[in-house]
């Protein structure tokens, strides 16, 4: 789903296209127990060897349901084809009216019947934040008790053992409420007409209530020292310009009650892509503080910020305070200091977004904050240079560096040698979310 949300410009719609397929993959293997999105199916040989270690003789598929983010793409993508694509607004009784075949445990079920659950679902678990007085961190959306992995990084200490994820809460969530709202509005929930006030509602208290849990803000002073810490720890060998910390470091971080004894998990991440590309905030004050921290971190070098000449790192632990930050962000992990392409994407087309808004009817402050929107055109343009120079690599789902010879030397993950008692990294090339900027270009108008 977050391919077709990068990739909608040249998809295919209708009968028999890409978009439909999509959708149809998605609502065919939600779990009809409670509406949960199927993570990854198992399928084949494979498929039949799990049936048989738990004595079912079967071949039929099996699902994963462990994820708590995929959930909440589910309504975003229904509203970006069913209520704003003509195509969509015409085809969407006939394919709420398909009978699902593929999971055997959906049979009988329509598709509109499956969209429902989720939405059900996404409105049900949002709402002990959403009420009134219910703004506290035990009402955020939280990993499952039995997991250690809940969204996009899935790895061990992909969000340093962090139970409530910052993208989910920040923007997945208010993301999913604004779309129900408008899908309600289109008729699209004939059962929950009220949904269009209400889940507006609850989506304005997650756009301007859940950002503050995972601030983190550190004096400059503090901030220099614990990037001369990290390099020590980490053994970086490359530059490290102290003097472009002139000012408090604000981030947010990747989660909430992390390993050893972390109430936040403090390191600099590119999951505000996320909230750029889904959330068009109305809370002015927090919109150009968040503009402004999120393009600060694109400009700044690594360890200071995020960017590399081969990329925009999706991690930065150089603030952490702990060494447990330096141990498990390196560049040889999955989730570490290393570069992903569907990030680098998704930067790229969330910058935009909020620039374009600039253009429209309802002008956000930070478009007349010339310091603001200046420093965010100068993100835009310094991630689009970056993008633009690593273009062999932008169709590899990951990749990492050494610093060798004065410079950030691109290296595949694969080719650096594991963590102390990891397996190697597996990385598959074939990646739906790696191709993405085939539809994301560069805005010639913002150059």
């Amino acid at each position: 789903m977050i391919s077709l949300l990068l990739l909608r410009p040249v998809l295919s719609e209708g009968d028999g296209g890409a978009v439909e397929a999509v959708i149809g993959a998605v609502l065919e293997r939600i779990n009809r127990t409670d509406g949960t999105v199927c993570h990854e199916e198992t399928i084949g040989d494979y498929a039949t060897y799990l049936n048989l270690q738990q004595n079912i003789k079967s071949t039929a598929p099996q699902y994963d349901y462990k994820m708590i983010d995929t959930d909440f793409f589910l309504p975003v993508v229904l509203y970006e084809y069913f209520v704003k694509s003509p195509t969509g607004q015409q085809q969407k009784d006939a394919f709420l009216a398909i009978e699902a075949t593929v999971n055997p445990g959906n049979q009988g079920l329509k598709y509109g019947d499956l969209a429902l659950m989720t939405a059900e679902k996404i409105m049900n678990i949002s709402t002990p934040f959403a009420s009134i007085g219910g703004q506290v961190k035990e009402n955020l959306i939280h990993l499952k008790e039995d997991q250690v992995v809940g969204q996009w990084r899935d790895s061990t200490y992909g969000i340093g053992g962090g139970r409530i994820p910052y993208d989910v809460n920040t923007a997945l969530v208010p993301a999913a409420l604004r779309a129900i709202a408008a899908l309600a509005a289109e008729g699209f929930f004939p059962t929950h007409v009220d949904w269009h006030d209400t889940a507006s509602q609850y989506a304005q208290v997650w756009e301007d209530e859940t950002l503050h849990f995972f601030e983190v803000d550190i004096e400059a002073e503090e901030a220099q020292s614990l990037v001369q810490s990290y390099v020590v720890e980490s053994g970086f060998g490359g530059p490290v310009d102290l003097d472009n910390i002139s000012s408090n470091v604000h981030f947010h971080g990747l989660a909430l009650d992390g390993n050893n004894n972390q109430s936040i998990v403090r390191v600099m991440n590119t999951d505000d892509c996320l909230r750029l590309f889904l959330v068009n905030s109305t809370d002015q004050e927090q919109l150009t503080l968040f503009l402004d921290q999120a393009a600060e971190h694109i400009i700044q070098p690594f360890p200071m910020g995020l960017s590399t000449p081969i990329g925009v790192l999706i991690a930065n632990p150089a603030y952490g305070g702990d060494p447990v930050y330096a141990r498990n962000f390196t560049n040889n992990v999955y989730h570490g200091t290393v570069v992903w392409s569907w990030q680098l994407s998704m930067l790229a087309a969330g910058l935009a977004r909020q620039l374009d808004r600039c253009n429209s009817a309802h002008v956000p402050d930070f478009c007349n904050d010339t310091t603001v929107y200046a420093k965010v055109l100068q993100a835009y343009n310094h991630l689009w240079d970056l993008i633009d120079s690593n273009g062999a690599y932008l169709n590899s789902e990951v990749w990492s560096w050494v610093y060798d010879a004065g410079d950030f030397v691109y290296t595949p993950l694969g080719a650096l040698p594991p963590p102390a008692g990891q397996s190697p990294t597996e990385s598959n090339i074939r990646q739906l979310w790696s191709l993405t900027f085939l539809a994301v270009r560069r805005d010639e108008a913002l150059h």
